[in-house]
């Protein structure tokens, strides 16, 4: 399939299947000094903390009750050192929700205006990527990669690292968009999660299986993300027609969820990885 970036630059990349594990490649995929420039917008909200209309407003009232939703998940997890590791974390309001409920929070952000906004909020607890591998060994209970994992250009060298961090039956959780799902069955080369060349990777349940199988990670339960579906249907049908579409995105997030109910096929889903 081939896939036009919509919100930056307006090229096309194609999608390539993963013959050894099932995930769909972006391809050429962007040289890693050039990668930086396709984030330059400020329509990409997890940098910038922006809520200029209704619909940025929507996704931040939205990410705060997620942000909840999150949090009470990862304490499930949680022993009595409570040290959490999120790896990709934006401005940081997730290691900030943690922080508040007494967790050792840490967290990793390659972009500087979102990494400078995240310290403000978390007492500078967040670094470069460089520092991942300053990290000790067997140290948190919990990484997460809320929407991360996609992005990452060394996808199974970040796996054995991450393998490496947690502690034995430590938690790894991902979430990630689902190509498996009804919108994007539905809005094909125009499903707004493909994000080209931003999200390099493509992923759906069989293909996390295995990739977390190769470094002896155990996948145990998905959750469902539901309202990716409708926040991702209003991008794509903005993409596909031209124009915002509220109702009509609506309709397919819901009948995506809907359909999602017997599939277990999300718009986006919450893999919870166990460390053996």
């Amino acid at each position: 399939m081939k896939v036009k970036d919509h919100s930056v630059s307006q090229e096309t990349f194609q999608l390539v299947e993963n013959k050894e594990f099932g995930f769909l490649e972006t391809q050429p995929k962007p040289d890693l000094k050039y990668l930086p420039k396709y984030y330059e917008s400020e329509d990409y909200i997890s940098h910038t903390d922006t809520k200029r209309n209704l619909f940025e407003k929507l996704y931040h009232l939205v990410r705060n009750i997620a942000l909840r939703q999150k949090l009470n998940l990862i304490n499930t997890f949680s022993s009595s050192s409570k040290t959490l590791l999120d790896f990709g974390c934006g401005t940081g309001d997730f290691l900030e929700t943690a922080k508040q409920k007494h967790w050792n929070v840490t967290g990793i952000e390659p972009n500087e205006q979102a990494r400078r906004i995240a310290n403000t909020k978390t007492n500078h607890s967040v670094f470069n990527t460089d520092a991942l591998q300053k990290l000790k060994a067997n140290s948190f209970d919990v990484i997460t990669l809320w929407h991360v994992l996609e992005h990452v250009p060394d996808l199974e060298a970040k796996l054995k690292i991450f393998k490496t961090l947690l502690k034995p039956n430590g938690t790894l959780v991902i979430a990630v968009p689902n190509y498996k799902s009804y919108d994007a069955t539905y809005y094909k080369s125009f499903w707004a999660a493909y994000d080209v060349p931003r999200h390099l990777w493509h992923f759906n349940k069989n293909a996390i299986s295995k990739l977390m199988d190769k470094y002896h990670l155990k996948l145990t339960t998905t959750k469902p993300m539901w309202f990716d579906a409708f926040y991702v249907s209003l991008l794509s049908e903005k993409y596909k027609s031209g124009k915002m579409n509220p109702l009509k995105g609506i309709w397919i997030g819901l009948r995506s969820n809907l359909k999602a109910i017997r599939s277990k096929n999300a718009s986006s889903l919450i893999y919870i990885i166990k460390n053996q």
